[in-house]
């Protein structure tokens, strides 16, 4: 069938549409993959460089750290060269820098191409999600943002078990290397058969602004990546970069509401659903990537899982994730559920997950022990991120649309940031409380304690059995942080609009005091 028109000159149908869906559902794999994929590799990495921890951590924060930089620029760098000029630029950036990550042959190498990476693969979540919102007319928003969250949010699941498989089966380049092939794939089609929306224009360069935002988020996540390794406020190079932080924000924000050509334009965040919509993906992504850093942890260095065991654990909660995803979409597309109850459930869904992980959290645990938190928590994350979208998109025009998936997709990334820090944090503090707990409890007056050296085992193994379950204590702890999250904020979900039926006619939304 040929292109029609219906309101938006870059509407597809048929087998164009196909086309473009695989480019953009494989470049939206690309980024999301990576945010997880390389984790379980770590260890390797820095065995196989001669790399410290410290070191090997920044293979993770350096590449956040210029994504979330790059993020809210998207919309600006659309308009500025063209969407799809600016789409393909990104995928194949971020497929050679892939490339160079896995040919990498020292730690420094490494650190410096992840960094160019996280530069081009910022762009790609909220450019997939704008020109899919596009792609589709409005009566299948719906369906095309569960399209979307296929990629989005399942992408970060897989990773881990992917990465597993790689590493334990390969070696750690393979991480890198695993884009190559679709990332060339993407870039080809997104060149050959996406339409820009307009055409590009010359846009000033505001220097001011993006020189304040790159050191504003740049300085946040360097401290929310070093904090705990730097024993946070004790450090003084943590003082000096948090207060970079705040002044280089609250200057961003001035700049940029009283200059005529922001390079961020804050003043979509007058539309109720896109700052209600931003909080709700700061949630979602604590959530999401909170549970990803902690539990492959756990069952890795308490239970003795392999990085392939571990990933399948998660994949298996991925799983449900998919299974609900389409119909959430089709019925909240259609009106026949209200965004603001499949978001409710969604969250109370997962802090019920979050909770038996809890309960589940022992040093004796098996695989299938974490079946029903999985399944909990997949069907709760379907039935959050599509609804998400659908409330915000159906509420802003056209042309804010690329400017609105900036600020979720933001909001997504610095929730996962700022909740890892919360839990490595809390993960530490509190394994060292239980442990002093329970080794101030190990004396002779336990008849535990005197049964166990009657026997004579070493005093070292008792230590040993000590300090393990003070850390699986830790972790049930961090599992029950997430619940409690998860269910403190769901009262959000009052702040969105229902969403238009349909996809329906874009009503602007002014904000409400």
């Amino acid at each position: 069938m040929g292109q029609q028109d219906l309101g938006s000159n870059v509407v597809e149908y048929g087998g164009a549409r196909v086309i473009v869906v695989v480019g953009i559902m494989l470049a939206t794999l690309l980024q999301t993959l990576d945010t997880t994929i390389v984790n379980v590799a770590l260890p390797t990495i820095q065995g196989n460089l001669g790399a410290t921890i410290d070191e090997g951590a920044w293979i993770v924060t350096g590449y956040i750290i210029s994504a979330v930089v790059i993020i809210p620029l998207t919309p600006w760098l659309q308009l500025r060269f063209g969407r799809r000029q600016y789409y393909a630029t990104a995928i194949f950036g971020f497929t050679i820098a892939s490339m160079l990550c896995g040919i990498s042959g020292s730690i420094e190498q490494l650190i410096f191409w992840r960094v160019v990476q996280g530069a081009f693969g910022g762009g790609l979540i909220a450019t997939g999600q704008a020109t899919l919102r596009d792609t589709f007319p409005k009566a299948q928003l719906g369906a095309s943002q569960a399209i979307f969250a296929l990629g989005a949010i399942v992408g970060p699941s897989v990773g881990p078990y992917l990465g597993g498989v790689l590493t334990d089966n390969y070696a750690w380049n393979w991480v890198f290397f695993i884009n190559l092939v679709p990332g060339t794939l993407a870039g080809i089609i997104i060149l050959m058969r996406l339409r820009n929306p307009t055409e590009p224009r010359k846009l000033p360069i505001d220097g001011i602004g993006l020189a304040l935002l790159a050191i504003g988020l740049g300085s946040l996540q360097y401290v929310l990546g070093q904090g705990e390794r730097d024993e946070w406020f004790d450090s003084g190079v943590i003082q000096l970069f948090t207060a970079t932080t705040v002044l280089a924000l609250c200057a961003f924000v001035w700049w940029e509401l009283h200059t005529d050509n922001p390079v961020v334009d804050l003043r979509v965040l007058k539309y109720r659903s896109v700052w209600s919509g931003s909080m709700l993906a700061f949630t979602v992504g604590a959530s999401l990537y909170g549970a990803i850093v902690i539990l492959p942890q756990y069952v890795q260095s308490i239970l003795g899982f392999t990085a392939t065991l571990s990933g399948e654990l998660i994949f298996l909660r991925a799983a449900f994730i998919a299974i609900t995803t389409i119909p959430i979409a089709n019925l909240v597309g259609r009106g026949k559920l209200d965004a603001r109850v499949s978001l409710g459930i969604g969250f109370m869904l997962l802090s019920i997950s979050n909770y038996l992980q809890c309960l589940d959290t022992t040093s004796v645990s098996t695989f299938w022990t974490f079946l029903w938190a999985q399944v909990a928590g997949g069907i709760g994350l379907g039935m959050l991120f599509v609804p998400i979208s659908i409330a915000v998109l159906s509420s802003v025009p056209q042309n804010i649309a690329p400017k609105a998936v900036s600020f979720t997709a933001l909001s997504l990334q610095l929730g996962g940031s700022i909740s890892t820090a919360i839990l490595v944090t809390l993960l530490d503090r509190r394994s060292a409380a239980h442990l002093s707990d329970l080794a101030g409890n190990a004396t002779l007056r336990n008849p535990a304690v005197v049964d166990f050296l009657m026997h004579k085992f070493p005093v070292a193994q008792l230590f040993g059995i000590i300090d393990r379950e003070a850390v699986t204590m830790a972790f049930a702890d961090a599992s029950m942080f997430l619940a409690l999250l998860s269910l403190v904020l769901a009262p959000l979900v009052l702040l969105l609009r229902k969403a238009a039926p349909h996809g329906g006619p874009p009503q602007p939304i002014p904000i409400e005091v």
